[in-house]
């Protein structure tokens, strides 16, 4: 792939994964639609637009992925949609990010893995921003529920990313994920039916948020990956928050605590080291 289209795919695909945080807290702070109804039209329509992808690309082919991938795709995207009700977009984007890398890198752990000393104090470093972040002594902490929440969808993003990690086809397995997870949204929205409100302009963030944000962008992500290395790929992904953050400061106006910078970056700069240490791991990519 040439490098100009490869660099282009990569930035628009970063910058649909910022959206969606932007898009989901623009419409659960600005409009009236509920954060149930947010979830099903996001999956409902991410499963739609790869769908039609797949349907593009060649012959229609059997649905991927998993019961169990889909399971934990529906709790990231729901306990997304309620986080941010309260969350502010870059508070909330930088909980996901940090649980989903914790996540990974526990994992890795727990299999086996070493940490070099210096990716031992980058963890460290970014447990104690984490830690920083929620700390209600500080005086910006978010609320604890909302912060419990969100690190609960970063935690199942961590697992629906180490699923996928066994799949040949992954816009293939991510379609059928979708799919399979609209029998959970129904199953959400029944049960919230006294709490259903839809607005046009809710609705239309939504369908951003599922079809663009996620499908089409999960679609170009899958496309780089391949000439990617995975350090660097891991490491394109720290930018995800900053950008969520200058989108929430842009768009909806909101201010950038020292709080949340200290902790932003001992955070980011705290998994940038752990990610940079694979490099130098026998056998690493």
């Amino acid at each position: 792939m040439p490098v100009r289209r490869l660099a282009l795919i990569v930035v628009l695909a970063m910058l649909a994964f910022a959206a969606n945080s932007l898009l989901c807290r623009l419409a659960l702070k600005t409009t009236g639609i509920d954060a149930g109804s947010f979830t099903s039209l996001r999956l409902a329509s991410g499963a739609a637009v790869l769908w039609l992808l797949l349907r593009w690309r060649g012959p229609a082919m059997p649905p991927g992925g998993s019961w169990l991938a889909a399971a934990a795709l529906f709790i990231y995207a729901a306990g997304f949609s309620f986080a941010y009700l309260s969350l502010p977009t870059a508070v909330g984007a930088l909980l996901l990010f940090g649980a989903v890398q914790m996540t990974m890198i526990g994992t890795g752990l727990w299999r086996g893995e070493r940490l070099q000393a210096a990716q031992t104090a980058g963890l460290v470093l970014a447990l104690g921003g984490l830690l920083s972040l929620l700390a209600p002594g500080l005086g910006s902490a978010p609320p604890p529920l909302s912060a419990a929440l969100m690190l609960a969808a970063g935690i199942a993003w961590g697992v629906y990313s180490l699923l996928g990690k066994r799949l040949g086809n992954p816009t293939v397995a991510t379609a059928g994920n979708f799919l399979r997870a609209l029998p959970f949204c129904l199953v959400l929205s029944l049960t919230g039916l006294e709490r259903i409100n839809l607005d046009t302009a809710g609705v239309v963030y939504a369908l951003a948020s599922g079809g663009l944000a996620s499908g089409l962008g999960y679609a170009l992500w899958y496309a780089a990956l391949p000439a990617l290395a995975a350090t660097t790929a891991a490491s394109l992904q720290l930018s995800v928050p900053v950008l969520a953050a200058l989108g929430g400061v842009l768009f909806l106006g909101e201010a950038i605590s020292w709080q949340l910078l200290l902790s932003s970056l001992a955070i980011l700069g705290g998994i940038g080291l752990v990610i940079g240490g694979k490099k130098r791991l026998p056998g690493a990519a």
